[in-house]
C-alpha cells in the first residue's frame, strides 16, 4: 500500500472536492470553506445537505464517469464523507488528483473481514470472530463464538445488518434473512464501556489525536458522547490512542479517521471497527477544541498542517434524531423547543439542513460544553429534558 504524495500544499482559494452529500459532508463545506477553500460535492440527491451549502453541486451517482470526471477536472483534492464509496471511484479520481483516504485504505476498512484480519495483523486486539461466507462456516463456527453477534461484511451501519445470536440456530436464520452476504460472527464480550479515537494523519505523516469520547448507542445508533477534559488521559484512553494511531500508520492513511474500542470488564480493550472519515462521537471537536475534525479533514486533503487538537473544554453530545418531532401530546408533529436548547448556558445546536424529520433519522446534534464534566453533565441533562431526550450523567 502506498503512501498519498506528498505534492504541493493546495492553498486556500482553491476547490476540494467531497463525495457524498450527507451530513458529515456539510459540515465539511462549512469547515472548508471558512478557511477560503471553495468546495464541490458529488452526489445524486437533488436535496442532500451538503450539496445545499456546495459551492458546486455535481448531481451524480458515485461511479457516473461524467460525474467523476467532472470532480475530478475541478478539485486538485478530493475526500469522502463515507466508507461505502466505491473504492473503484476513488482508485479513478487518484488519476488525476489527490485523493484521501485512498482507495486501498477504504476497500479496507469498508469489508468487516478484510478489516478485522488488518487490525489484528497491526498487533491491536480484536474480538474473537470467523469470517463467514457460507452456511458451513457457520456450522464449523467455534463454540466460543456463542453468543455472539452476525454482522453483514459490507454496506452495514448504524446498528442496520447485525443481529445478536446465541445458538447456531439463530445464526443460520440470521444468516438466512441477510441473504446469504458474506458476514463476520463474533463472540459477545463482556463490556464495560464503549469508547472512539478520533484522529487526523497528515500527507508528511504527521498525526493528531482528539481526547477519546465515551459513548452511548442506543438501537445501533449513537446517542451521547461525553470527553472530560479534566481527566481524558485515563489508561484506557492513551492505549486506545495509540492503538489507533498505529493502525493509521499502517493503513499509511491521509486524513480524518475513528477507530471505535470496546472495554471490557476486566480493563481490556478491543478495537471494534474503524471509520474512514469524521465521526459522530467527533462532532464535540466543533465546539470543544483548537481545531474541529471537520477542519483537519480540509487540512490533510489539501496538505497543510494539521490543526492544534487541544480540548480545553469538557463537552457532551447529544445526537438529535426526527423522533422528537413527533413526540407531541397524541403523538403529532411538532417543532422542537429549540428556543428552551439555547437558552442553556454552553449549548451549541447544529442542525443538518434536512427537509423532512423522520423516526431515526438523524436530523442534527447539540453539543454542551463547560470548564468541568459535572457542568457539561448538568446542562445536557436540561437540554436533553427539553427535547425529551433520554440521557443519564
Amino acid at each position: 500500500m502506498s503512501e498519498v504524495s506528498t505534492s504541493s500544499p493546495i492553498f486556500p482559494g482553491n476547490w476540494l472536492g467531497m463525495i457524498g452529500g450527507g451530513q458529515l459532508g456539510r459540515m465539511f463545506c462549512h469547515s472548508a470553506q471558512s478557511m477560503g477553500y471553495k468546495v464541490a460535492v458529488l452526489d445524486p440527491d437533488e436535496h442532500s445537505p451538503a450539496g445545499a451549502v456546495a459551492d458546486m453541486h455535481i448531481r451524480a451517482g458515485y461511479e457516473d464517469s461524467d460525474g467523476l470526471a467532472r470532480l475530478a477536472a475541478r478539485c486538485k483534492a478530493i475526500t469522502t464523507e463515507f466508507e461505502n464509496v466505491p473504492a473503484r471511484s476513488l482508485a479513478i479520481l487518484a488519476e488525476s488528483s489527490s485523493v484521501s483516504p485512498s482507495a486501498d485504505a477504504v476497500a479496507i476498512v469498508q469489508d468487516r473481514i478484510r478489516e478485522k484480519a488488518f487490525i489484528a495483523g497491526t498487533g491491536v486486539p480484536v474480538a474473537p470472530h470467523a469470517a463467514i461466507r457460507n452456511a458451513d462456516d457457520l456450522r464449523s463456527a467455534p463454540g466460543e463464538l456463542f453468543p455472539g453477534i452476525l454482522k453483514i461484511a459490507r454496506l452495514g451501519y448504524d446498528g442496520k445488518g447485525q443481529a445478536r445470536v446465541k445458538t447456531l440456530e439463530e445464526a443460520l436464520a440470521a444468516f438466512e434473512d441477510f441473504k446469504q452476504a458474506e458476514c463476520v460472527l463474533e463472540a459477545m464480550l463482556p463490556l464495560d464501556s464503549e469508547l472512539s479515537v478520533v484522529m487526523a494523519r497528515g500527507m508528511d505523516g504527521q498525526t493528531v489525536v482528539f481526547p477519546s469520547a465515551r459513548n452511548e448507542h442506543r438501537d445501533g445508533i449513537l446517542a451521547v458522547s461525553t470527553v472530560d477534559a479534566i481527566s481524558a488521559a485515563t489508561p484506557q484512553a492513551v492505549k486506545a490512542a495509540e492503538a489507533a494511531v498505529t493502525i493509521a500508520q499502517a493503513l499509511h492513511y491521509v486524513g480524518v479517521l475513528c477507530v471505535e474500542f470496546f472495554i471490557l470488564r476486566d480493563g481490556s480493550l478491543v478495537a471494534n471497527e474503524i471509520a474512514p472519515r469524521p465521526h459522530n462521537s467527533g462532532h464535540y471537536t466543533m465546539n470543544a477544541c483548537v481545531s474541529s475534525q471537520f477542519e483537519q479533514q480540509a487540512r490533510a486533503m489539501a496538505g497543510m498542517p494539521l490543526g492544534n487538537a487541544g480540548c480545553p473544554m469538557s463537552a457532551i453530545m447529544l445526537n438529535v434524531l426526527g423522533d422528537i418531532w413527533f413526540d407531541g401530546p397524541g403523538g403529532e408533529k411538532r417543532e422542537p423547543d429549540w428556543q428552551g436548547v439555547l437558552k442553556v448556558p454552553g449549548a451549541k445546536l447544529h442542525l443538518y439542513g434536512k427537509a423532512e424529520a423522520r423516526r431515526g433519522r438523524k436530523m442534527g446534534h447539540v453539543n454542551v460544553v463547560a470548564p468541568t464534566l459535572a457542568q457539561a453533565e448538568a446542562a445536557a441533562a436540561e437540554v436533553a429534558g427539553v427535547l425529551g431526550i433520554a440521557f443519564q450523567p
